[in-house]
């Protein structure tokens, strides 16, 4: 049974920037976007441990036709994005979406 996938606030706002981003470039493009970010979500939702592990407990699904990184981490009860990350811009920035004593 795939596990409840949730978006921390911050990687909501990171999915409708992309998205917009996007979307004021190409609608076709935006829609693509939007697609591989719901394949992304499923393919964690099925098999969270899948991805390689990153620092403090999170992981790390990369999309394939875009510069960004699905990043997450596996929780008792479901699985949270942490952030919808440009791979190019700020690496690791997101780490303080973890706790600290993880």
């Amino acid at each position: 049974m795939p596990a409840e996938v949730c978006l921390h606030p911050d990687a909501e706002r990171e999915l409708r920037s992309a998205f917009l981003w996007y979307l004021e470039r190409n609608q076709t493009v935006a829609e693509s976007f939007e697609a591989e970010v719901d394949h992304a979500i499923g393919v964690i939702a099925e098999s969270p441990g899948r991805w390689p592990r990153l620092s403090k407990g999170a992981r790390r699904y990369v999309f394939p036709r875009f510069p960004f990184s699905l990043v997450y981490r596996v929780k008792p009860t479901y699985v949270e994005v942490l952030a919808i990350a440009h791979q190019k811009k700020r690496p690791g920035y997101w780490q303080g979406r973890l706790p600290s004593a993880t």
